[in-house]
């Protein structure tokens, strides 16, 4: 088997226009590969008849964009036409969509090949990816480790080399967190910056759609792709398109940067917080001030989320009830004896638990006393980072408190799922930019990312600054054992 798969979308790319690859070795390549590792549980549903029918077509003809031809992997709760999307929940578990996400439409438009869906928590529920119906995905760094989630089943596939790129969606940190623990660029854009149209929803003020590469230059490429203002999603931006390769490679003398003091409080395990001040250090090496700063209810992240993730999802999972697709229960009494059946055997204990306090946290007065309140502190947190950002160019500190930790460690501890996602929820409350870059690896060589938020539509100045962090630490970022 060739190796083409380790090499870059820049190699890929030239190889492909000079005719010395084709799509359709590429692809598989990529199959190969998913045998290989099947035991990493990484997906869901593969595509292969279509994607090698598809990459046969592409033979011959012109190789018009950076992204021609590549394999990628997409999350399973974001819609492929005629192609299973299962949300990892056994509600789900045969549901065929008749129609692609707005995503999806896009990478299609670019020739990009689907190659399958990628394993995740339940309808993204989770912050490890082990309440997927269909079982955990395993850690390439190591097998006995979570991937992180929701995102975990996307971050494995691009960790293990299996394909080059990958959507994953990311509501409270499910982008970010699993690219740290994995070793990957992960982006979580501005709110409104890619379509949700098709994502199948958890909260629909948190979600976005987002890319997961290898390195910075790939992210910036992948986002090009999904980026623009959609008439299906009306909370999609009107915001210019934009290349957001084009500050990679300028220098950041000069560039001003906060460090939350919470990011770096006694939460986070002294081995990240050393990584950490080097980052801090080889910044300063390149002429960019790093200053201590609060920002306030930070703190508050991860209570203000539970209230309103929760009573979004509540609302947003109602539609599954039974009677018009998903899973049904047999021979049902009644109506009523349908939908609670039919809830109660196609949702897992994390759903359940999300949609009976998101219901309560909605009913009757207790929507004024907790969401609303919740949405009055998210908006005046919102307010602190953009007060932030007059002065800074960026924020940054530590995307996770720990390196991923066991497949059985903390199996019941709910609460774990929300402190695992602490340092990345903030972003989602604000709707701002958040990127995953790794910076170093713990004693169990074990990757460890830096988050970096940018002002909302600043992605492009956030890869010029993340680029730089990249090419001074040199990283390899190819995880032990086979790919």
């Amino acid at each position: 088997m060739n190796n083409y798969l380790d090499l870059s979308i820049n190699e890929l790319h030239n190889l492909l226009k000079e005719g010395k690859v084709t799509p359709l070795e590429l692809v598989q390549e990529a199959f190969a590969r998913i045998e290989q590792n099947e035991d990493l549980n990484a997906f869901i549903t593969l595509n292969k008849e279509e994607a090698l029918k598809e990459a046969k077509e592409l033979e011959g003809k012109d190789v018009d964009n950076p992204l021609f031809g590549i394999p990628i992997a997409v999350k399973d709760n974001i819609l492929t036409k005629d192609l299973r999307t299962t949300c990892a929940s056994k509600m789900l578990e045969n549901f065929i969509p008749i129609y692609d996400a707005t995503v999806v439409e896009k990478l299609k438009d670019k020739h990009l090949i689907i190659i399958g869906k990628t394993n995740m928590d339940e309808f993204a529920m989770g912050s490890t990816s082990r309440t997927s119906y269909f079982g955990a995905p395993k850690n390439p760094w190591n097998k006995t480790k979570i991937t992180g989630g929701s995102s975990g089943g996307s971050a494995a596939v691009i960790a293990s080399h299996m394909v080059p790129l990958a959507l994953g969606t990311d509501t409270g940190g499910s982008i970010r967190q699993p690219a740290s623990y994995c070793g990957l660029v992960g982006m979580k854009p501005t709110y409104g910056r890619v379509s949700r149209y098709g994502l199948v929803a958890f909260g629909s003020s948190l979600d976005q759609i987002g890319p997961m590469t290898r390195n910075v230059y790939e992210n910036a490429l992948l986002l090009n792709v999904l980026q623009g203002q959609d008439d299906h999603d009306l909370t999609s931006s009107y915001h210019e398109i934009e290349d957001y390769t084009r500050e990679i490679g300028k220098p950041i003398k000069g560039m001003k940067v906060g460090l939350p003091n919470y990011f770096m409080s006694d939460i986070v395990s002294p081995v990240i917080k050393e990584k950490i001040d080097g980052t801090v250090r080889l910044l300063e090496s390149h002429g960019v001030t790093v200053e201590r700063i609060d920002i306030d209810y930070i703190e508050n992240a991860v209570t203000l989320y539970q209230i309103i993730a929760m009573g979004e999802a509540s609302s947003n999972l109602a539609r599954f009830d039974g009677v018009r697709f998903g899973h049904a229960c047999e021979n049902p009494k009644d109506p009523e004896d349908l939908y609670v059946r039919s809830r109660e055997e196609g949702f897992g204990d994390e759903v359940k638990r999300r949609i009976m306090v998101g219901s309560y946290l909605l009913s009757g007065e207790n929507a004024k006393i907790y969401y609303d309140k919740a949405l009055s502190i998210r908006d005046d947190m919102k307010k602190s980072f953009e007060k932030a950002f007059e002065k800074y160019d960026f924020i940054i500190g530590p995307t996770t408190c720990t390196t991923a930790y066991d497949l059985d460690e903390a199996t019941d501890d709910p609460m774990r799922s929300f402190l695992d996602d602490v340092l990345v929820i903030p972003v989602n409350m604000a709707g701002l930019p958040g990127l995953n870059i790794p910076i170093g690896f713990s004693e169990e060589h074990m990757p460890i990312g830096l988050h970096i938020i940018g002002r909302a539509f600043d992605e492009a100045r956030m890869y010029q600054f993340a680029s730089v962090i990249q090419d001074e630490l040199k990283l390899d970022l190819n995880p032990k054992g086979e790919k």
